[in-house]
């Protein structure tokens, strides 16, 4: 059975996209810890993270760099702090997170509620920083 990030892949359920290539994909993550939240997948379905190739998973960090770099410009934060927990949903994924302590980065929170225009707005402003 296809993830829910496969299914996003294949256009089944919409996202926010910031950052698309042939091999990867990054979208908002719709539970997030702080605005701008971003979650990074490889296209191909593979659950965990270190099973993936070496040479894709170079590649996959390196668009997950530049991805960070597009939210740093648009998010004031210290950091962009960075997850992989790989236990919610069955398909490796990067969170990328603006943080200013290291308690922004703490998955217990409460997770943030915004409206669809803000989501729109808030890819839109990373997706126009992103140079793949």
């Amino acid at each position: 059975m296809a993830s829910i990030f496969s299914k996003i892949v294949n256009g089944e359920i919409p996202a926010w996209k910031v950052a698309e290539d042939d091999k990867f994909l990054a979208f908002l993550d719709i539970n997030p810890l702080a605005e701008g939240h971003t979650l990074v997948i490889p296209k191909k379905e593979v659950d965990y993270i270190f099973d993936i190739e070496d040479p894709l998973y170079a590649e996959y960090f390196t668009f997950a760099k530049k991805v960070s770099k597009a939210v740093r410009e648009v998010i004031p934060c210290k950091r962009i702090g960075v997850a992989v927990i790989g236990l919610e949903v069955p398909h490796a994924h990067i969170h990328l997170i603006p943080i200013n302590n290291i308690y922004d980065i703490d998955f217990s929170r409460p997770k943030l509620k915004f409206e669809p225009e803000q989501f729109k707005a808030t890819a839109a402003k990373i997706a126009a920083k992103v140079q793949l």
